[in-house]
């Protein structure tokens, strides 16, 4: 209860940055997580936008003893509440030693490597075109070659709101479908359908293929990320 006053209230006070009445389920964490089944430790993982650790939950369960997990939040209070998890929750303490949050914008996230796999919590459909694709371009730059990033959004979202709109609101989602339709076009794996959330929602899968590098600043100039191969082959196989 205390997370649902404590993300509700975020919600009445930054609705751009939450983005969310409510923290996500544990049926939309295990989506999201589902992807840290796969691969051999030592991993490094990342969470984006943790807000009060519902899916973080999901996320440290599945650790290894050599993983290391990071999370990065803006919101100030859902860092010190996450501090509090650390510190007094049997499940988060006990992985404690493995794990970072980091009270910065992601773009700002000094990371010293790529991540093995990214889990994003970011209400990207609340965001400006520009925004989104500076989120991506960072989003890429962290991840590793054969690396996954799993993001949440509210199904429909952007259809219904279309529908509902004036133009300028209109216009700015069309900017996010020129963004994000040509990334889950090049890079989606899978889409898992949570239904068992308020509201329900979509889980994107996305992988970066062995051999290809994000092109950087791609997104943000020509409105969708951009690879480039780094073993020799040119990016369309030949």
């Amino acid at each position: 209860m205390r997370d649902h006053i404590s993300f509700f209230r975020e919600f009445r006070r930054q609705f751009h940055t939450t983005g969310a009445v409510a923290p996500s389920s544990r049926y939309l964490g295990r989506a999201l997580s589902s992807q840290l089944a796969d691969g051999a430790a030592p991993r490094r993982i990342l969470e984006v936008g943790p807000g009060t650790g519902a899916v973080t939950r999901q996320i440290i369960r599945r650790l290894r003893p050599d993983d290391r997990f990071d999370l990065v939040e803006l919101n100030e209070a859902f860092v010190r509440h996450l501090e509090g998890r650390f510190a007094g929750d049997r499940e988060f303490v006990a992985v404690r030693s493995q794990c970072q949050v980091h009270h910065c914008p992601l773009e700002e996230l000094e990371a010293d490597g790529q991540y093995d796999c990214i889990v994003s919590g970011l209400p990207l459909n609340n965001f400006a075109p520009d925004v989104v694709q500076s989120i991506f371009d960072r989003l890429l730059e962290l991840l590793a070659p054969g690396g996954t990033l799993s993001y949440f959004e509210y199904m429909f979202v952007r259809r219904m709101r279309r529908m509902t709109s004036g133009r300028a609101e209109r216009q700015r989602l069309a900017g996010l479908d020129a963004i994000i339709g040509p990334v889950l076009t090049e890079m989606r794996f899978r889409r898992d359908w949570i239904f068992l959330n308020m509201p329900p929602a979509w889980v994107q899968h996305l992988r970066l293929p062995e051999g290809v590098a994000p092109v950087p600043g791609a997104a943000a100039e020509t409105g969708t990320a951009q690879l480039h191969r780094t073993d020799g082959v040119s990016a369309d196989g030949v």
